[in-house]
């Protein structure tokens, strides 16, 4: 079962999703995808290594997640956090220079790779086109980009959850 977790930046979408990979039974490797590129982040990235369950394998991995999760062992659930980071690896560079092929080429990777894959996946993104039209073209461009990878990714996925304030909504299921 492959399941997409949506939600807003706060939302409970995370929490949400590591008691679902609980709930699966089976061991957790969680995926992690930010980088830290700054004070904060290394803070952040830190929090939440502390945070994990003790028995769950943590496998850091901003970029190859369609490798990450042909390589995992059939027998785990695995729990990728998030979308969004792994989305801004892929699209811009470390410069925020724009790389759309780059971006598709992975993109494409990860869709062919969750349609065929035989693995409990719970993944993580944040709904970001609930806001404003943004000022920039680099902006609306991720924003237009997270917007069409979560539609791709709802048809490959057995069940869909929208988290806001805490509270799970599901939109799609099995």
């Amino acid at each position: 079962m492959i399941e997409l977790v949506l939600g807003g930046a706060r939302s409970g979408k995370s929490r949400y999703a590591e008691t679902r990979a609980v709930e699966s039974g089976l061991p957790v490797v969680y995926v992690a995808t930010a980088e830290a590129g700054d004070a904060e982040m290394r803070e952040r990235i830190a929090r939440h290594r502390l945070d994990r369950p003790a028995g769950w394998v943590t496998v850091e991995e901003p970029l190859d997640l369609a490798g990450t999760l042909r390589a995992a062992a059939a027998d785990r659930c695995i729990l990728v956090d998030c979308l969004t980071l792994w989305l801004s690896n892929a699209l811009f560079d470390s410069r925020g220079n724009l790389r759309a092929d780059h971006y598709y080429r992975h993109r494409d990777a990860l869709c062919e790779t969750l349609s065929s894959v035989r693995r409990r996946v719970v993944m993580v993104s944040n709904e970001v086109g609930y806001g404003v039209v943004a000022a920039d073209p680099a902006t609306r461009r991720f924003v237009d980009e997270a917007g069409f990878l979560h539609q791709r990714l709802a048809e490959i996925c057995d069940r869909v959850t929208l988290v806001a304030a805490g509270l799970p909504l599901v939109l799609k299921s099995a």
